[in-house]
Order: C-alpha cells, then structure tokens, then sequence
C-alpha cells in the first residue's frame, strides 16, 4: 500500500542549461534528456528533474523553485481530498506518461505534487548528493497540521510550540518537518523545502559559492543556500 511519502524533486528553471552547470559541479550529477525534461543521476540512481519553466509561470514571474513530490494511491482522490480541504489544485494531468500527478497550494499557498505512479524514487537516506528530506517552512503551523494529517494521514509530532515532525501512521518514518518561519526570514511565500545530502557542508558551500550560488542561513549541519537563481535548497551532512 502507498504511504504517502516524498520521492521525488524536481527543478524548474528560467535558464535550465546555465543552471545544469551548476548542480553538475556541485553534485556531481550527470543529466539525461527527455525531451526538454532533464534529469539528474547521481551515479546510474535518478535523483532529481530539471525544465524550464513554462511560459504561463513566467507571465506572472514566478520564481525558479525546486517541487516536492508526494506518492499517493490516488491523484484522483487527493485532489478532491485537498479540494473539501479548502487546498487550491493548479494542474491535474491524468494522462502524464510516468502516470497521474498533480500540482496542489495548501491553504496557506505551499505548492507540491502529488504522483501516482512508481516510476519515481528518489528520496535515499544515506546516499551522496541525492534527495534526503523534505521541509515546509509556513507562517501558521497549526493550520498545516490540521490540512496535511487530514490529506495525507500524517501523524505529526509537536517538537515545540513553532515545528512539528511529520511521520508516516502505519511505520512511523520520518517524513519531514514543518516549521513556522517568520516573514522577516522566509518572505512572504510558504513552500516545501528540499534537502540533499553531502558527506561535506563546508566543501559543497565552497563550490556553491564558486559558482554563482550563495548561503543563505547556516544551521551547523545544515545550509539553506541559493544556486544563483530564487531557486533555494538546504544541503545536510550525512
């Protein structure tokens, strides 16, 4: 049975052969082309996506950003699900040849994808330079929780009165954090953040730095940083 975990990332980007470069060397990633979507493996293991943002994104100048991907039973579902919710649903592609997805807005406006298929898997736990963890950084936490344990069943966990740990019910595996961030730090916009693993922070910050990209908040052992676009990551050690 599918248990609603996160499997996938994927890129999109204004200028997606400049920023290739980038996670190349950062990553060590190799990329594959299908079509105009790229994407990146870490050795032969597919780790993430890559495209360039379509022309409706850019109309209203959205930003560049990496999507978090959710594999559910149902897309069907989900989106009827988020819908009662109270949820926004951007996208829903029925017919997509790696099966069913989905782009939905929580209700405060955080946006990630929801999948049906199994052709994805990506999240590793121990694995350098691959996806590791997922984050969503929101102004209210409470109303996070009461949207994703509803969507998703998640059993979330409070930490302190700001963060919560989201696990999966039936095995209790961690799947990600949701953390309450004031504006004056996030900006205006809620989102899903991703993590991906390295053996070295200060040494993948180095070459963050060289080239193009930039810190953001250091944590220790682990960075939020930029890749030089408004696309934002946090890389961890593992």
């Amino acid at each position: 049975m599918i248990q609603n975990k996160f499997i996938w990332a994927d890129l999109s980007s204004y200028k997606p052969k400049k920023i290739r470069s980038f996670y190349e060397t950062v990553f060590d990633w190799s990329y594959y082309d299908a079509e105009g979507y790229l994407t990146a493996y870490v050795g032969n293991i597919a780790t993430s996506g890559l495209y360039e943002t379509p022309e409706k994104f850019k109309r209203i100048k959205m930003p560049s950003f990496w999507m978090s991907y959710i594999q559910v039973e149902s897309v069907e579902e989900i989106v009827k699900k988020a819908k009662h919710l109270g949820g926004i649903v951007e996208l829903v592609d029925m017919n997509n040849p790696i099966r069913a997805v989905a782009l939905i807005r929580d209700t405060q406006g955080a946006g990630f994808t929801v999948y049906e298929g199994t052709y994805l898997d990506a999240r590793t736990t121990s694995v350098e330079n691959s996806l590791i963890f997922n984050e969503l950084h929101v102004s209210n936490v409470q109303k996070a929780v009461e949207f994703y344990e509803d969507l998703f069943n998640w059993r979330c966990m409070w930490t302190n009165e700001t963060q919560v740990e989201v696990f999966c019910k039936s095995s209790m595996e961690k799947l990600a954090t949701i953390s309450q961030v004031d504006n004056f730090f996030k900006g205006k916009h809620q989102y899903w953040v991703c993590t991906f693993g390295v053996r070295n922070i200060r040494e993948t910050t180095v070459k963050i730095k060289q080239c193009g990209g930039y810190v953001i908040f250091d944590e220790g052992n682990k960075v939020m940083c930029s890749d030089g676009s408004e696309a934002f990551f946090y890389v961890q050690e593992i």
